[in-house]
């Protein structure tokens, strides 16, 4: 069994770009948004991501993204990507991700890894990543 460490970080959104793709007469309402945030503590860095979302007209949402970290994790340097999926209810933003198997660069080469997010909607997030490298 893999050892699995754990980080917390806080994410800084930066960007914040919405862009509504189809508005249907009735139902969800379907956007691509592109954010661009920091991350500091046990990961450090900037990332960029692109999410697709449903929208209800209630404030309720479902997401999913990949995100590209590059900074570092527990000091090691490189770059990964994070696949997230998640929804927005209550004004509560919150979901799980995965590291994307080998997506690691650098000192993060055959990190893997598996965590989730929380904020209240448009404030930082405090996220949290379960690692492990292969091999």
């Amino acid at each position: 069994m893999t050892a699995k460490t754990r980080v917390e970080a806080v994410i800084t959104v930066h960007k914040y770009e919405p862009s509504v793709y189809e508005e249907p007469a009735a139902g969800p309402v379907l956007s691509k948004i592109h954010v661009e945030e920091s991350f500091s503590g046990g990961i450090e860095g900037d990332g960029v991501v692109e999410f697709l979302q449903s929208g209800n007209a209630d404030g309720t949402a479902s997401f999913v993204g990949i995100e590209r970290i590059t900074g570092s994790v527990d000091g090691k340097s490189g770059t990964f990507l994070l696949q997230d999926n998640g929804t927005v209810a209550d004004n509560i933003v919150s979901g799980d991700w995965f590291v994307v198997p080998g997506s690691g660069t650098g000192e993060l080469t055959g990190l893997r890894g598996t965590g989730g997010f929380r904020a209240n909607l448009g404030e930082g997030a405090q996220v949290w990543l379960e690692y492990w490298f292969e091999g």
